[in-house]
C-alpha cells in the first residue's frame, strides 16, 4: 500500500483542503459519518483515503462496498481508485452491461465493489460475491441512492451486510430525514455546505412566448461560446431542443437516461475535451459528474425541487470560481418559491461563433492493452507529427481511448494512425 503522500501525487494533488483534512481524521474515527460538501470540492478523495488505510491487503475478500445513483458516477469513482494506485482489485457494476462481463471480473475476488443499487442488490441476490467480510460502505450522493425507486433495493442490500463497522453518506445538499432503514445511531455530521464562499449569479431570461427556444438560441449567443449545461425535465424535450440547437448551428452533446450508456459516456467525453462547449441534459447530470469548470448553466425548464435546484447550480461557481445560473421564465408563469424573485439579464442582438478548435478521435485500444496516455501522446508527435498545441485532453478506457485533436489535424490524423500498432495492437482510429 502506497504512502498518502505517494497516492496525492499519483492524483496530482499537491495537499488535502481543509474538508478533506477533517473528514479524513474523522472517517478514521468514526462508526457513523455524513459529510455534507458542495459539488467540486473532493468528497471522492475525501472518503476514499481514510477507507482505503483500513482495508486488509492479506484478504482476498469484498471490504469495501461504495453505493451510487448513476452508472456514470460509478465509473468515475472507480476510475480515481485506479488513478490511486492502492493496489486494491476494485470492480464496478452498473445496469445496462452484460452480467457476464461483471462474472469474467468477479473470477477474481475485489476488495472494492462499487455500483449503482439495482445492479448491487441483483449480485446480493445471485450471492455472486460473499459479503460478510465487507466492513465499510459508502452511500455517496446517498439523497439520491435513498430517493423512492431505490429505498427497496437500498434497504435489501443494508439486510445482506451482516458485519458492517463504518457507514459513510455523502451530499451537497442536506436531507431533514433518513431512513430507518440505514439505522444510524450516533452519526458524526460534517457539514461543508455553509463555508462553500459560492460567487454564483443566479438571473432570469424573460421568453415573450410559451415555446422558449427562440429565448434560448438568443441567450445562449449572449453568453457566448462558453461551457455549460442547459437542463430539461424530460428526455424528449431535450430531443425537441436539441432539434432546433442543430438548426441554428449551435453544436451540442445530449446526456439523459434514455440514451445508449454509450453514446451518453461519449456525450461526456466531447464536452469535457471541448469538442463541443454545450450538453443538453436532464438532472441525470446535476451531481456527481467528472467535468469541467463550467462558466453557466440554464433551467430550461424549472426544477420541480429545491435541491434539484440546488443541484444543477452546483455545476457552476464551484470551488471559489465565479459562475452564472440563469432561469428561462415565460412571461406568463411564476418562478417556484425556491427559486424567488430574480434580476433579469437582458437580451440585446449578438451573434456568437460556436464552431470548437477540437475534434475527437476514437482510439480501439486502452487500459486493458497496457496502452498509457503517454503512448498516444508519444505516437501523435512522433509518428504523425503533431505538436503539442494540436493535442488536447487523452482519456483513456479499458477497451478504448479518446483523443481531442486540433479540427484542422484531424484527417492527417487518422490518415497516419488507423491499422498502425499502438504497444502491441493494430488499433483502428476515426473521428466521433
Amino acid at each position: 500500500m502506497k504512502t498518502q503522500k505517494q497516492i496525492l501525487q499519483k492524483l496530482g494533488i499537491e495537499k488535502l483542503n481543509p474538508m478533506q483534512n477533517e473528514a479524513y481524521k474523522v472517517i478514521q474515527n468514526s462508526a457513523e459519518v455524513i459529510l455534507l460538501s458542495p459539488t467540486g470540492s473532493g468528497k471522492t478523495v475525501a472518503f476514499l483515503l481514510p477507507l482505503l488505510f483500513g482495508l486488509d491487503e492479506t484478504k482476498d475478500e469484498v471490504q469495501l462496498m461504495i453505493i451510487v445513483p448513476s452508472r456514470e458516477l460509478a465509473m468515475q469513482i472507480g476510475q480515481v481508485i485506479r488513478e490511486m494506485g492502492a493496489g486494491f482489485k476494485t470492480n464496478v457494476f452498473y445496469g445496462g452491461r452484460a452480467l457476464t462481463k461483471d462474472f469474467d471480473e468477479l473470477k477474481h475476488v475485489p476488495t472494492i465493489v462499487v455500483g449503482t443499487p439495482g445492479r448491487i442488490a441483483d449480485h446480493l441476490r445471485r450471492e455472486s460475491f460473499e459479503t460478510t467480510h465487507v466492513k465499510a460502505l459508502v452511500l455517496d450522493e446517498y439523497d439520491k441512492s435513498l430517493e423512492v425507486g431505490f429505498d427497496k433495493e437500498m434497504s435489501e442490500i443494508l439486510d445482506l451486510l451482516p458485519n458492517l463497522q463504518k457507514k459513510i453518506l455523502t451530499s451537497a445538499t442536506e436531507e431533514d430525514q433518513l431512513p430507518k432503514f440505514i439505522a444510524l445511531e450516533r452519526p458524526v455530521i460534517l457539514d461543508f455546505l455553509s463555508e462553500h464562499q459560492s460567487k454564483l449569479e443566479i438571473k432570469a431570461i424573460i421568453s415573450p412566448d410559451k415555446d422558449k427556444l427562440a429565448t434560448l438560441v438568443k441567450a445562449l449567443h449572449n453568453i457566448g461560446n462558453h461551457p455549460g449545461i442547459i437542463f430539461c425535465n424530460f428526455k424528449d424535450s431535450i430531443e425537441r431542443v436539441s432539434d432546433y440547437l442543430t438548426e441554428n448551428g449551435i453544436p451540442h452533446g445530449c446526456f439523459h437516461g434514455g440514451l445508449e450508456q454509450q453514446d451518453r459516456e461519449r456525450s461526456l467525453v466531447k464536452f469535457r475535451n471541448g469538442s463541443y462547449q454545450i450538453l443538453l441534459a436532464t438532472d441525470l447530470a446535476a451531481r456527481g459528474l467528472d467535468i469541467q469548470e463550467l462558466k453557466f448553466i440554464i433551467h430550461y425548464h424549472f426544477p420541480t425541487r429545491s435541491h434539484e435546484f440546488t443541484h444543477r447550480n452546483g455545476r457552476t461557481a464551484r470551488m471559489n470560481a465565479e459562475g452564472t445560473a440563469y432561469v428561462v421564465r415565460w412571461i406568463g408563469e411564476s418562478f417556484p418559491d425556491f427559486i424567488g424573485d430574480l434580476e433579469e439579464e437582458p437580451l440585446v442582438r449578438v451573434m456568437s461563433r460556436f464552431k470548437s478548435p477540437w475534434q475527437t478521435l476514437f482510439i480501439s485500444g486502452g487500459r486493458r492493452d497496457k496502452i498509457s496516455k503517454g503512448d498516444i501522446a508519444g505516437f501523435l508527435f512522433k509518428k504523425v507529427g503533431l505538436k503539442k498545441e494540436d493535442v488536447g485532453i487523452i482519456e483513456l478506457k479499458q477497451e478504448c481511448s479518446f483523443v481531442a485533436i486540433a479540427t484542422h489535424k484531424m484527417s492527417q490524423t487518422i490518415q497516419k494512425m488507423n491499422n498502425q500498432h499502438l504497444k502491441k495492437r493494430k488499433v483502428r482510429v476515426y473521428s466521433i
